[in-house]
């Protein structure tokens, strides 16, 4: 496997050009989000197109958003998008996410709404950068702020539609709170865990509309067991992305 570039089942990541590569995050969020039900979505940094690309496959009657606010990852994710079987099904924006139009535009009429919202939004607040400038607006928070982030997708959402999120563990109960004050509901909760023996690091999070009947389920996921092995919970939810899984 070239290191330019990631073999899924049905399609190709090259990443040689964006600041982020392709990582389990991304793979997790993609694998996890619930769009059955769902005919449009907004992937939020997109970066390859990586989740934009896992939910077209997962659903076929989906039509997908993508958008970044960095040229390079907007001409890879393209690219990466003309090479998939789904190209007529995911539009690639270049643009920053709060500079869309919410639920009302400017000129009074309801634009567009997503029955899926999804993130895998920056969230490093160190002050330490790395030598790219691309890389640092992936990874760190001021890039695109967790409050701003789920005010504005929750104008954005359908009555019926999700905002799916992963974050680090320790920042899911501030996204929780802000999802709250923006007239949300946690529904669902999936806690994960690198190994057995670890703490958990990352936590993936779907809200609705706080109007909704939503009964919150939460569970917990570990990639790797005591022997270094992958999991059977972490297969089965990936064995239709992998082509192999060591």
């Amino acid at each position: 496997m070239s290191s330019d570039k990631f073999t899924f089942k049905q399609f190709e990541v090259w990443h040689n050009k964006c600041g982020m590569k392709v990582g389990t995050d991304g793979v997790l969020l993609g694998a996890w989000i619930d769009t059955r039900e769902c005919r449009s979505m907004l992937d939020i940094g997109t970066g390859t197109g990586l989740i934009a690309l896992i939910a077209a496959q997962r659903n076929p009657n989906l039509s997908v958003t993508a958008i970044d606010i960095m040229p390079d990852a907007v001409a890879q994710a393209r690219e990466n998008v003309i090479r998939s079987p789904f190209a007529d099904r995911i539009e690639v924006l270049e643009g920053d996410f709060l500079d869309m139009e919410s639920a009302v535009g400017q000129d009074g009429h309801p634009t567009p709404l997503f029955d899926a919202i999804v993130s895998n939004p920056p969230f490093y607040v160190a002050d330490i950068h790395s030598p790219s400038t691309e890389r640092d607006m992936a990874r760190h928070a001021s890039s695109l702020p967790l409050n701003m982030l789920v005010q504005h997708a929750a104008g954005m959402l359908s009555p019926t539609g999700r905002l799916s999120l992963i974050l680090p563990f320790t920042a899911a109960s501030d996204a929780i709170g802000l999802a709250y004050m923006n007239g949300l509901q946690l529904c669902r909760r999936t806690d994960v865990w690198g190994n057995e023996r670890s703490v958990p690091k990352r936590s993936l999070l779907e809200f609705r509309s706080a109007y909704l009947e939503c009964k919150s389920i939460k569970d917990q996921l570990i990639i790797r067991d005591a022997s270094n092995a992958y999991t059977d919970a972490y297969r089965r939810l990936t064995e239709d992305l992998y082509v192999r899984l060591g």
